[in-house]
């Protein structure tokens, strides 16, 4: 059967399958005729498939059009066997990418179809790293050919990378080849391009969403030039754009340099060209502190100093732990060392290739500065956390975010304000804040005379269960409340949102550059003024009227002040607790950077794993080179997950993939798009572009409340214990998997044959249970599927811990709550039924710590926090052995009344009421 794309979600995968099924239908096809069979299915199989092919291979050098075509006059020649062979070669060079090593394929040479290469030498190297340039230019057959010719005749067997050229010949084409070949690198622009392509598209549409003008014709050259570099840098920002023209080049540089790497003057031939294609590449593929490491690691040493392992030291000789080295290779142990300099650097005051390291990540992130955490992204977060918040501050903060900002806060003695998210009670789990309830706060706070005190709002983006913000909306409608506001977003979970056009723009750091971008406007004025004459002042403006519009912060006041911590090491490739903190701030350098120094050298080892550091440095590398391909087979192996749980007929029997309906609410998806990406990437651009939240398509929860296993069982009995599956997240009736840039297709397929099989054990056992048993089951299918107690909202502080001024309870001291329980006396333990006793007198129950059930695994009380009837309910209708800040032989550790009154009498001074 020839394959159909309504079944894929990217096109490469497409193209994979199709060659796959080309090859398999072309064999037979030969067969078939050698042995005088009918083959008159199998030939509509093999010109359906060309067919399908034809669109896609004009956008790829590899095969590419060339040898497609020459694959189609074979077949229509009825060549058939020679059709096959010629198939097969290039289905597995893909297959391998045994192509890397720049062999063009070229319908007018050899009978074999490849234009040999004139160095003998350099095609016996396939270990170089092989990419694809885009030419943009509408030019002949010939001119293509001598084009190729030309840049392949530079080429050197020294030559550090190779690469081959895909030329288009229109504005649309462009975009689209930069949307599907992953391969490309580089791209050059030259004079002459047309606008619309010329090619039928349709069969593409599902797969790219053109942006560009619709009157591009109108435009100069130099203006259709911008016009086409901005749209690639949307979709393709690591792209090097080159520019070739044939006027005036001196005054294209001086007024497009920002736009393109180099401008060329085409008639002074492509060696230049060439070589800084190569370049480029390079610049990209430096590792410096890997580089550096590496070479130390190769040098003979005298080690005077700390680390006994260095070099192996203490275990090549050894004869008790030479098996250390047989397991971990001889490697990782030369490059131990303590040492600072000989080529390698410091991370506490780093001057060389560790400096050199964290500006490229910084580049390849798009932040102003970024560095580089060896301990995970828990220390990330109270480093940045305690660069910015001074005791007293106000920091807001979603109430279910990583433990490591509850105690970052704490550490740093800020005065918390929780943030509730939406509540998702059938699946236990919570969504996101939304925007209203930030803003509704900052009201409330400016209210209470409080608003100078608020120093940073802190959300996790994406949330474990996938839910992704609007970024740009969140801090945009927050400035024109607050306009110097810091933002601290933890994308622990979304280091990889960097490096796909759809993602990247609900990424902090790229929402910070365009909201700064956006304040500069003419426009942008003009739009704030039309709002200020609408609804005057904001900080006069009715609470009502700012919580109903959606609003623009003053330009000539707003900073942009964004910081983003990411755990390159569950999303991207590092080793385990490399971690990076990326700025964009504004006023870093004139009011952060001394701070955030002291708080780095506060949280940072003085002796950092190297090792750590230079997979960061590689793990960067990586992302700027292969980001973008290896996101698109993520969220691709995402879909075939769903789509193979949801359609099996057993599997759906018992389970289900939960969709972005299940998990956002239909009043935070205006778009009303069910599942964005399932239904076309154009949809998924316009759920992503318009709803204030979006579901994450590389998080797959799957719910599993017909099976009567509680998420927990499930994970470790089943998943883990029996088959080695691993995952992180569950909740009492759901399990989360996660796609990422290491999942493949055989592992996708290992799952599903994992879940197919505890489907029809669980099939088999009800078929053989007793009356008694099933209605045991019944029993427990009924406590997983009907709605459990609803999830609680945060309570409030008791009175002791707040500065007793404005929304009583709301903003506390987690600090004073947290160290006031280090003296015994002033604490007591409480069984459930204590508590509820006292709470239901109406006294004032008040936690002396965090508590924090798994799952769910968000704290359900804080230091300093009263009980409530919500909670308790919540509490007691978990069924988990596992709840931190609580022991089931004593019950909850709480606050006696005697502390309560040490605590309200020593409380600080409120600052003073900056409204009188």
């Amino acid at each position: 059967m020839p394959v159909g794309t309504n079944a894929y979600n990217s096109m490469w995968q497409v193209r994979n399958d199709a060659w796959s099924s080309l090859e398999e239908s072309t064999a037979q096809l030969a067969l078939a005729c050698s042995q005088q069979r009918p083959a008159e299915q199998l030939t509509e199989t093999v010109s359906a498939t060309l067919d399908l092919l034809g669109p896609i291979e004009r956008f790829w050098a590899v095969p590419g059009p060339q040898a497609y075509q020459y694959v189609r006059r074979l077949f229509a020649a009825g060549k058939y066997d020679r059709c096959a062979a010629v198939v097969a070669r290039l289905n597995r060079a893909l297959a391998t990418d045994s192509y890397g090593g720049g062999q063009a394929w070229d319908s007018h040479a050899d009978e074999d179809g490849y234009d040999h290469d004139p160095h003998p030498t350099e095609q016996a190297r396939t270990d170089r790293p092989y990419f694809e340039v885009l030419v943009v230019e509408d030019m002949t057959e010939e001119q293509e050919r001598a084009l190729r010719a030309e840049l392949r005749r530079w080429r050197r067997p020294d030559d550090q990378f190779v690469y081959e050229i895909v030329v288009v010949p229109s504005f649309d084409d462009a975009l689209m080849a930069a949307r599907l070949n992953f391969r490309l690198q580089a791209c050059v622009v030259r004079r002459r391009f047309a606008h619309r392509s010329r090619h039928d598209t349709s069969s593409l549409r599902q797969f790219v969403s053109l942006l560009g003008s619709d009157n591009l014709m109108e435009f100069s050259v130099d203006e259709r030039a911008q016009v086409l570099a901005r749209s690639l840098a949307r979709i393709r920002p690591e792209l090097d754009l080159y520019l070739m023209t044939e006027i005036a080049v001196e005054d294209m540089a001086s007024r497009l340099s920002h736009h393109f790497r180099r401008i060329f003057h085409s008639r002074e031939g492509s060696l230049e060209l060439h070589l800084s294609i190569l370049d480029g590449i390079a610049a990209r593929y430096r590792a410096p502190f890997f580089s550096a490491l590496r070479s130390y690691s190769h040098r003979p040493t005298g080690v005077f100093h700390a680390l006994p392992v260095s070099h192996g030291n203490s275990i090549v000789n050894s004869h008790w732990i030479r098996d250390m080295v047989d397991f971990y290779g001889l490697e990782v142990f030369l490059a131990e060392t303590s040492a600072t300099c000989g080529g390698l650097d410091s991370l506490l005051e780093p001057t060389g290739p560790l400096r050199d390291a964290q500006q490229l990540a910084a580049t390849t992130f798009g932040s102003r500065q970024t560095y580089f955490v060896t301990n995970g992204t828990s220390t990330a977060n109270k480093i940045v956390v305690q660069a910015l918040v001074q005791p007293g501050d106000i920091v807001l903060v979603d109430r279910n975010c990583h433990q490591s900002h509850h105690y970052g806060l704490m550490l740093a003695g800020a005065m918390v304000t929780y943030l509730d998210a939406y509540r998702l009670n059938p699946y236990s789990m919570y969504g996101a804040v939304p925007v209203t309830q930030i803003k509704s706060q900052l009201l409330d706070l400016r209210r209470a005379g409080k608003l100078d005190r608020v120093k940073m709002l802190l959300l996790t983006n994406c949330t474990f269960d996938g839910i992704v913000y609007d970024v740009q909306r969140v801090m945009q409608e927050c400035l024109a409340i607050k306009p110097d506001l810091i933002f601290l977003w933890d994308e622990a979970w979304f280091a990889f949102a960097r490096f796909h056009p759809v993602y990247r723009p609900r990424t902090a750091m790229r929402a910070a550059r365009t909201l700064a971008e956006l304040l500069r406007q003419p426009d942008y004025k003009t739009s704030f003024d039309a709002q200020a004459e609408a609804i005057g002042a904001i900080d006069a403006a009715a609470d009502e009227v700012l919580l109903s519009r959606r609003l623009l912060p003053d330009p000539a006041r707003a900073r942009v002040r964004v910081y983003a911590t990411q755990s390159t090491h569950k999303t991207l490739t590092s080793l385990r607790q490399g971690s990076m903190i990326h700025v964009w701030d504004q006023d870093f350098s004139q009011k952060v950077e001394d701070t955030f120094h002291e708080a780095y050298m506060t949280h940072t080892s003085t002796s950092p794993n190297y090792q750590i550091l230079a997979s960061l440095d590689l793990g960067r590398r990586q992302a700027a080179l292969e980001g973008f391909e290896l996101v698109q087979k993520q969220i691709e192996n995402a879909m075939r997950l769903r789509d193979a749980v949801d359609h099996h007929p057993l599997l759906s029997k018992y389970m289900r993939c939960l969709m972005t309906a299940d998990l956002i609410p239909a009043e935070y998806r205006p778009s009303g798009i069910d599942q964005p990406l399932r239904s076309g990437l154009p949809n998924m651009i316009k759920a992503w572009d318009g709803d204030e939240f979006v579901l994450d398509p590389s998080r797959v929860t799957i719910y599993i409340g017909a099976t009567g296993i509680e998420g927990d069982v499930f994970k470790r009995r089943y998943l883990m214990d029996r088959y080695g599956v691993q995952i992180n997240k569950t909740s009492r009736n759901t399990v989360l998997f996660m796609t990422s840039i290491g999942t493949s297709r055989s592992s996708v397929a290992y799952l599903i044959e994992v879940l197919v099989t505890l489907a029809r054990e669980l099939e088999a056992q009800l078929a053989d249970m007793s009356p008694a048993e099933r209605a045991a089951h019944e029993r427990a299918v009924q406590r997983l599927t009907a709605p459990s107690a609803p999830l609680p909202d945060f309570s409030g502080f008791h009175p002791s811990f707040t500065d007793g001024r404005g929304l009583p309870g709301r903003e506390g001291d987690v600090r004073r709550a947290f160290y006031l329980s280090y003296n015994d006396s002033y604490c007591e333990y409480l069984k459930p039924d204590e508590v509820e006793q006292r709470v239901e007198a109406g006294e004032q129950v008040v936690s002396t710590t965090y508590v924090t059930p798994y799952p769910p695994g968000f704290p359900v009380l804080v230091p300093g926090q009263v009980f409530s009837p919500q909670i308790l309910a919540f509490m007691r209708s978990l069924d988990t052995p596992e709840v931190h800040g609580y022991r089931a032989d004593l019950g909850y550790r709480v606050y006696v009344d005697k502390a309560l009154e040490i605590a309200a009498t020593t409380r600080p001074a409120p600052p003073p009421d900056p409204a009188g």
